[in-house]
């Protein structure tokens, strides 16, 4: 199979299921409704919209048939792959979701009523270098809303986060805030406002690079030393968030874009605590730009510290990007959970639950014809009042069809034999200790719903 791809096992679905399950409940109980879109796109949606790193990892799709009957013949001639591209692939997959999204608003706006609160849990696919936590088929679980500007938005979002890592159980988990305008204030304070992007683009990785490497970055881009030495200063601020938030305000006294992003933060922080997130969390990183062109004022990230993986979530306020295909003027803000990183750290950490191992709960065991007929009967009842059953489709040993149960590791296996089918009493194995009883079927669905 091609590199950052994998399969997955039974055992290994239940648990993204958790995952997903635990993400899904949470963004419904928020009042998010579900949409998908296709996992391909016109090319042109998808350019322009990450930056230049991320229009590269864009996996583009042959056209169908001759694909190089229509190839730009210059560009074929100068091996001019980036030009080349662009005539012999129309579409794409999907690199997130969000920009998949603001078509879907635009194509349609007539249905769509605003706030529009939308969830999507899809895959998108990357040309990222493959390694740990990073792959280039992955899902996302996204919720935006979008046609709202209010500063609640990001205060639910934060909610989200906290909700859904906590009911995972994963343990120092941070939620990082920013805010673009205060990058655009930084920027503007050390008169690198023309260089924006070559600054927030060195600084988002100081934590991969440190920051003799972001220094280093800077340089390397034009910025000049006494710059370097501003941006330096907004960096190094600490203390808790709303003392940060304090130093940044003075720091952008001059910059009215800059004290703007300060006091959307304030707000958020504000509310945040009033409903009672716990007070070192989230937390102000002025370090902390998303890589993706689109966002406007707000962005989140969030990580479990000492995992190793990188952020496990992100997300963001863009203001505009609607726009783009036609739809001027419609706020939006979202936020994803990368599921396949999140499902790493719980892997690493043992955190998820024993008992998902298996979804049978019952296993009739085969002792021939009319014992199975007999028991497909049980098995209708059962299923239809919610318990998972099932039958071994074989009368084969004993032997096998208990090892059958210890693989799939369902914890009780009835046998029904003859003497069972006339007292109407049902021998019930529990698995898990060794022990058999003997339960009347009429007692079974009441066993099993209390197992």
């Amino acid at each position: 199979m091609p590199k950052g791809t994998r399969d997955f096992t039974p055992e290994v679905m239940m648990r993204r299921n958790f995952i997903f399950n635990t993400v899904r409940q949470n963004f419904e109980r928020f009042g998010f409704m579900p949409i998908e879109t296709p996992a391909m796109e016109k090319i042109e949606t998808l350019t322009g919209k990450y930056g230049e790193e991320g229009d590269q990892l864009i996996f583009k799709i042959l056209n169908s048939g001759d694909y190089l009957s229509k190839a730009n013949e210059q560009a074929l001639q100068e091996r001019d792959s980036k030009s080349l591209s662009f005539s012999i692939s129309k579409k794409a997959l999907r690199y997130d979701l969000t920009v998949p999204f603001a078509r879907f608003v635009v194509m349609n706006q007539e249905s769509v009523a605003y706030p529009f609160k939308r969830y999507q849990i899809q895959p998108v696919w990357r040309g990222d270098r493959p390694g740990k936590g990073r792959y280039q088929e992955f899902y996302q679980c996204d919720v935006d809303i979008i046609g709202s500007d209010s500063l609640l938005n990001e205060v639910e979002l934060v909610q989200i986060f906290d909700s859904v890592l906590t009911q995972l159980n994963i343990p120092g988990f941070e939620i990082r805030l920013n805010n673009r305008k205060i990058l655009s204030g930084m920027a503007e304070v050390a008169n690198v406002g023309d260089q924006w992007i070559e600054m927030t683009t060195a600084i988002d990785k100081l934590d991969k690079i440190g920051w003799e490497g972001v220094s280093k970055e800077l340089t390397e881009r034009g910025i000049e030393s006494a710059a370097i030495e501003k941006i330096r200063a907004f960096l190094d601020i600490e203390g808790s968030m709303k003392e940060q938030l304090e130093k940044v305000d003075e720091m952008l006294a001059s910059s009215e874009i800059g004290r703007k992003g300060v006091e959307e933060l304030r707000f958020i922080l504000d509310y945040l605590e009033a409903v009672g997130i716990k007070s070192d969390n989230p937390v102000f990183d002025p370090t902390l730009a998303r890589g993706l062109d689109y966002y406007t004022g707000t962005i989140f990230e969030v990580v479990v510290k000492d995992s190793g993986i990188g952020s496990i979530c992100g997300g963001g306020r863009y203001d505009d990007l609607t726009g783009i295909f036609g739809l001027q003027g419609v706020s939006g803000v979202g936020i994803s959970f990368g599921a396949d990183r999140i499902y790493d750290v719980m892997e690493a950490m043992n955190l998820f639950p024993e008992e998902m191992a298996t979804t049978t709960q019952l296993l009739f065991a085969n002792f021939g014809d009319e014992e199975a007929k007999f028991c497909m009967g049980l098995l209708k009842d059962l299923r239809k009042n919610g318990v998972n059953a099932e039958i071994f489709p074989e009368a084969a040993k004993m032997k096998k069809q208990m090892k059958y149960a210890d693989n799939k590791r369902i914890p009780y296996v009835a046998i029904v034999g003859s003497r069972e089918m006339e007292s109407g009493n049902i021998s019930v194995k529990n698995m898990v200790t060794g022990e058999q009883s003997e339960v009347a079927k009429e007692k079974l669905l009441e066993l099993m719903t209390k197992s």
